[in-house]
């Protein structure tokens, strides 16, 4: 049975919107945390609505938050106990994308998924395995789970952007080229960028490279 996430939302009123962002935040934080996003990228992505969910478990590291699922080097969990977390939580994500989608009465294809640190590892894990693939997807300071199992369960392949700042001490910016390398070996279209002098966060040449390719793939271009 899956949860119901809890969501945040801004931009075009409901029914209007021509595409759709989703947000998915960190560890230990929650939807708005990222929901800010939408004040510097909206002007550009115009008709676009931005939702963003709080992950469906609070955060055993930081309660006050959420998480996605268990981190077992961070909180003592097991990797058995992280994996079913990891399962539950694509299976969560999953209904939340089809029910928004359908509130805002756009498609997959009119959709982009937007991940920072573990908001970007479940979104690389559910984004390839749905039945329609989505336009895009931007991955900041992340990482890609189980890259062995992708080529034989990705279902789409979505074009994805990968950014992650190169004094990183939370994700190690070297989590960038793994997730590339097994992305492109599985046959995705993959874009990179490295934002110097920045640690585990959001840079403002980051946010400019999500947005030109976030306009590119859908359009506006």
């Amino acid at each position: 049975m899956t949860r119901i996430l809890d969501s945040n939302r801004t931009g075009v009123a409901q029914g209007a919107a021509k595409r759709l962002v989703v947000f998915l935040h960190g560890y230990g934080a929650d939807g708005a945390d990222l929901l800010g996003l939408a004040d510097p990228l909206g002007p550009h992505l115009p008709d676009t609505a931005f939702v963003a969910p709080n992950a469906p478990e609070r955060c055993i590291g930081n309660p006050i938050g959420f998480q996605w699922f268990p981190i077992p080097w961070i909180d003592g969990s097991s990797e058995e106990e992280a994996e079913a977390g990891l399962r539950s939580a694509a299976d969560d994500l999953n209904a939340y994308l089809d029910a928004v989608m359908a509130e805002e009465g756009v498609t997959a294809a009119q959709t982009a998924l937007i991940g920072f640190s573990q908001g970007t590892m479940i979104a690389l894990h559910v984004a390839p395995r749905r039945d329609d693939a989505v336009a895009a997807v931007v991955g900041f300071s992340g990482r890609l789970l189980s890259p062995d199992l992708l080529a034989d369960e990705a279902k789409q392949r979505p074009p994805i952007l990968l950014i992650h700042g190169d004094a990183d001490d939370v994700v190690p910016v070297s989590s960038l080229p793994e997730a590339g390398n097994a992305l492109s070996a599985a046959g995705f279209e993959v874009f990179a960028h490295i934002s110097k002098g920045t640690g585990h966060g959001i840079a403002p040449d980051g946010l400019q490279v999500a947005l030109a390719f976030l306009r590119d793939r859908f359009g506006l271009d």
